[in-house]
């Protein structure tokens, strides 16, 4: 059983667990999420998958990663999570991905608003920032519906295979709106 951190109306978020990992890994692997992610061209081994999981453990105050749930059917869909917190200036990054077969079904969008509400009422952070790929529209979108402003660009910053290199957009959201 998976404890549920924060319901919403399509995913939940949960606690990830160390079961939950063949799957990342797979997923993690999967090229047509791997180009929208850092290092597009990295091949993941399942050993990279425990480090990180130890990590999360290990650095609870500065890394929180969560399951994405589907509601419907309590299976695993991606995860999402705060990177790099920053308790002292109260930020932190926000990173997520989804299973290719869960594109498209408004999980995305719902992860990142309930990882921001963690964020802003449970961590008292006051801002939570994002990168994304120019290439990627539809992380672009899921960051826009969830409030976040474009704060800056990373002119032709990352080499993705097959399209050369290409801006890293910077997206911000602040507590208050501000």
């Amino acid at each position: 059983m998976r404890p549920i951190i924060i319901e919403g109306r399509l995913v939940s978020l949960g606690v990830l667990m160390k079961e939950d990992l063949r799957r990342l890994w797979i997923w993690y692997n999967d090229r047509s999420v791997r180009s929208y992610l850092l290092s597009p061209g990295e091949v993941y081994f399942y050993e990279d998958e425990l480090e990180w999981y130890e990590t999360l453990r290990r650095e609870k105050k500065r890394e929180k990663a969560f399951a994405v749930v589907d509601k419907g059917s309590g299976g695993l869909v991606g995860v999402v999570g705060l990177y790099n917190i920053d308790h002292e200036n109260r930020h932190a990054e926000v990173g997520y991905f989804l299973a290719r077969e869960y594109w498209g079904r408004g999980y995305g969008s719902e992860a990142v608003r309930l990882v921001i509400e963690y964020a802003f009422e449970w961590l008292n952070l006051r801002k939570v920032y994002a990168h994304v790929f120019e290439t990627n529209p539809a992380s672009i979108r899921v960051l826009e519906k969830n409030g976040f402003k474009l704060a800056g660009r990373w002119r032709k910053h990352q080499y993705m295979p097959g399209k050369g290199f290409v801006d890293v957009l910077m997206y911000e959201r602040f507590r208050n709106g501000g």
